[in-house]
């Protein structure tokens, strides 16, 4: 798909549903005795794949619009699947589905996309494992495929070497059914929608700075979830506005949880104008988010920050690329190991835009170019099949000389399926 430089953006759009948020409705709603109901559900492909699991698991789903109805059969009542369980290109399914399956009766196989079957299982499968799982990488790599047996698990006290709501919700989910309390320490605290959405369909868990202990065998109860439109997604629109001279946007009902909300931190310490405006704080906070252009200049983007904007890397280093001076990035390794090797594609595709930009063990170094004095170019952009890769050059095109296309632009349905006419809406 081919894009070209905008004048300026202006006007309301409103995101999708959190897709973190929408995978755990559907999830924890199976496990809920009586009927969950989702609004703004996000029809992303990664969702839709979770729908499709839990199908097979037996639980009936219907999916009208953007509203999903679960008729869940309680903690117990998910039923051995007659085929391999395909959770295409969503790592979260793969790693939370894999604590719900490791304490049932069954025996199931999951396995997904050629992305997922790359991606780090070990994480999941060492603590899964310790806690009585039988669980197997069937090609031996610590990646998917994965054969997991149900087994009688016991409760353990995990400490994470990594910041992951995957691997922090996958030992969660596993102690719903082991014995005894189940923890897991953080090095720094991870997106929280587990504990808070746990929380409100019944569990016993308990948040004390870092780590999370959830207790067994509850009786979990359908609820009604408003999902937030998710912050990932309104990063690009958030980027764009502070990038494209006279653009003034609204974006409408945005999740604003502090462990995910890191880029409106980053945005306003590079010199970005962003006001929260009609915020809520009932559950998951929300808020609109007015942004108007700013001239941006360099920042260090390092520790304790990271995991509340991982999945924001990307779009925060094309901000960068046209930011006053040099933005530094580290702490990231966990870039490696997403859709793609986001440092490698990061540094090969702003390089063909003109960015002097570095990458680095951790993260990237990224010498800023004021665009109005030396701008980016369009350049042949290669998403590698990630969404996020693929909407954050959609953005660097918006102030890039002459024409940009990117390649595997469609992947942009694995989590924001209308992107491209939301993004053309705001730019007429």
């Amino acid at each position: 798909m081919k894009f070209h430089k905008a004048n300026c953006l202006k006007g309301t759009v409103t995101v999708p549903g959190d897709k973190s948020i929408s995978h755990r409705a559907v999830m924890f709603g199976a496990l809920s005795e009586g009927k969950t109901e989702i609004t703004n559900f996000l029809q992303g492909a990664d969702c839709l794949s979770t729908i499709c699991c839990f199908r097979q698991l037996g639980i009936e789903i219907e999916n009208r619009n953007s509203t999903i109805t679960i008729h869940g059969k309680g903690l117990d009542g998910l039923s051995s699947p007659s085929s391999t369980l395909d959770t295409g290109n969503s790592g979260t399914t793969t790693r939370l589905l894999s604590g719900i399956l490791a304490g049932q009766s069954f025996t199931a196989v999951l396995t997904g996309d050629a992305s997922i079957q790359k991606r780090p299982m070990k994480r999941i499968m060492e603590p899964l494992s310790m806690m009585g799982a039988h669980i197997e990488s069937i090609n031996g790599n610590g990646c998917a495929p994965l054969k997991i047996s149900g087994a009688s698990l016991k409760g353990i006290h995990y400490h994470s070497q990594v910041a992951s709501a995957q691997v922090k919700s996958a030992i969660l989910l596993a102690g719903l059914y082991a014995e005894g309390a189940t923890s897991v320490t953080e090095p720094v605290l991870s997106r929280n929608h587990s504990e808070i959405m746990l929380r409100t369909f019944g569990a016993s868990l308990l948040s004390n700075g870092t780590t999370a202990t959830i207790h067994p065998r509850p009786r979990l109860a359908g609820q009604k979830i408003v999902v937030p439109g998710d912050i990932s997604s309104a990063a690009y629109f958030i980027a764009a506005a502070l990038l494209v001279p006279g653009s003034d946007v609204l974006i409408r009902n945005v999740g604003v949880n502090p462990t995910r909300s890191g880029i409106l931190e980053v945005a306003k310490a590079m010199g970005g104008n962003i006001s929260l405006l009609n915020e809520n704080t009932d559950g998951e906070p929300t808020a609109d988010l007015h942004v108007t252009y700013s001239p941006l200049h360099g920042t260090k983007i390092a520790g304790d920050i990271i995991p509340t904007l991982i999945d924001e890397l990307p779009v925060i280093a094309v901000m960068a690329a046209a930011a006053d001076g040099t933005t530094i990035i580290k702490d990231a390794a966990e870039l490696k190991v997403k859709e793609s090797n986001r440092i490698d594609v990061m540094v090969q595709n702003l390089s063909a835009m003109g960015c002097s930009i570095q990458g680095t063990e951790d993260g990237m170094i990224i010498e800023g170019k004021n665009p109005s004095l030396q701008p980016l170019t369009g350049a042949m952009i290669d998403a590698h099949g990630d969404h996020r890769i693929a909407m954050s050059f959609a953005v660097a095109a918006l102030i890039a000389e002459g024409e940009t296309d990117i390649i595997d632009s469609e992947c942009v349905s694995i989590s924001y399926p209308g992107f491209y006419s939301d993004l053309q809406h705001l730019s007429g």
